[in-house]
């Protein structure tokens, strides 16, 4: 990768990385004074955790495309994004993902397959709150894993 594409892939990263940051901190505003009893409060801060992952599944997406290896639109499309994101590409790129950011990303894209089909049911705040946690872990890891794969990117100067 020479240094015009390393600058662009850094760039559209750190984008939509903040996107993601914005997202968690209308998570964080959103369960200041969480009330676990409130329903439209429990279904705003899952319809923030499905956004925290779909931000996040975007922010794959744009990773593989920058590669050979894009995804496309096969059945099982979103679990095999987030699995083939924890593969190095030989010669082409390091793995961007972790499997400890692997297994809570595919948590999370569980909860937000449940909530986007979820039409007759209601959530449970127990659910909820254990994928509230998942979903803090996984921004965390998300940062150190993005920025660890950009250092392995960096061309040499």
């Amino acid at each position: 990768m020479d240094t015009q594409e390393f600058l662009s892939l850094e760039s559209d990263i750190t984008t939509q990385l903040a996107v993601i940051d914005n997202v968690f901190a209308d998570i964080e505003d959103r369960t200041q004074g969480f009330d676990i009893s409130d329903t439209r409060h429990v279904e705003s801060v899952a319809y923030q955790i499905h956004n925290a992952y779909s931000a996040t599944e975007e922010l794959l997406r744009l990773i593989a495309n920058y590669f050979e290896n894009q995804i496309g639109d096969a059945p099982r499309w979103h679990s095999a994004l987030i699995r083939r994101m924890t593969q190095p590409v030989p010669g082409v790129r390091p793995a961007p993902l972790t499997k400890e950011a692997f297994l809570l990303l595919d948590t999370l894209r569980g909860f937000r397959h449940f909530f986007r089909h979820a039409y007759a049911s209601t959530i449970d705040p127990t659910l909820l709150q254990a994928n509230l946690q998942v979903a803090r872990q996984a921004h965390s890891l998300l940062h150190r894993d993005m920025s660890d794969f950009l250092d392995q990117l960096r061309p040499e100067k």
